[in-house]
């Protein structure tokens, strides 16, 4: 993972917050084992963070990976709460399942197998939390698919919002300053894309925060 942060910074912030219990301790070292890219624990312990903050009952989640984000909000969710997890990959959908059981989280996770963008309509809202973390191509997509089941105090946040393997940084920076940046990568366009449609938005208000590949948060306010 590419942090945006100095390493003595996300030491710090990592030392300094919540320590995350066995399960994550055990997600966390098969990512660095695999090189999996995971939000990390700043970034999960800041989503559970939210999660407790506006009481949150159901999340979604565009892009589960092997169930590491999902754990972290599942540990803030009641027990009639509800997650749902969506992946592509069916052998990371399982070792999600596995790492939720493990923590006492099955009951309330939905685990579905395929595009996310085709999952969420088979869902109704509300969601008081829905994690965009999948294609960046596709992130503005996902907002359309997904603002109106998000009721108002829900929040809608977006993962490598500043950098990420894929994400040229120097071209959101420029985009950002006012400059069209040229020669734009897919991944790249699809960040600067999905910020512009949640900043056009009146009913949302978005801020970027600066932990793990940078997240994008929109509170919704109206």
């Amino acid at each position: 993972m590419t942090d945006v942060l100095t390493d003595e910074i996300a030491r710090f912030v990592r030392a300094a917050g919540s320590a995350p219990d066995e399960t994550l301790i055990e997600m966390d070292e098969f990512a660095a084992a695999e090189g999996f890219p995971h939000v990390g624990p700043g970034v999960g312990a800041f989503l559970r963070f939210v999660a407790r903050l506006n009481g949150a009952e159901r999340v979604f989640e565009f892009g589960s990976g092997y169930g590491y984000s999902a754990y972290w909000f599942a540990e803030a969710l009641p027990d009639d709460g509800e997650i749902v997890l969506t992946e592509v990959d069916e052998d990371e959908l399982d070792l999600a399942r596995e790492y939720m059981a493990a923590g006492g989280y099955d009951d309330i996770a939905r685990y579905e197998l395929g595009d996310a963008m085709a999952t969420i309509n088979r869902y109704d809202g509300p969601f008081d939390i829905v994690l965009i973390d999948h294609q960046k191509e596709r992130y503005a997509d996902a907002f359309e698919a997904v603002r109106e089941m998000v009721p108002v105090g829900g929040v809608i946040v977006a993962d490598n919002a500043i950098t990420a393997s894929v994400v040229d940084f120097d071209d959101l920076l420029e985009w950002a300053e006012g400059t069209a940046p040229e020669d734009v990568n897919g991944h790249t366009k699809g960040v600067i894309d999905y910020l512009e449609t949640v900043r056009a938005d009146p009913a949302f208000e978005t801020v970027i925060v600066p932990l793990g590949e940078g997240i994008a948060v929109s509170y919704r306010v109206e």
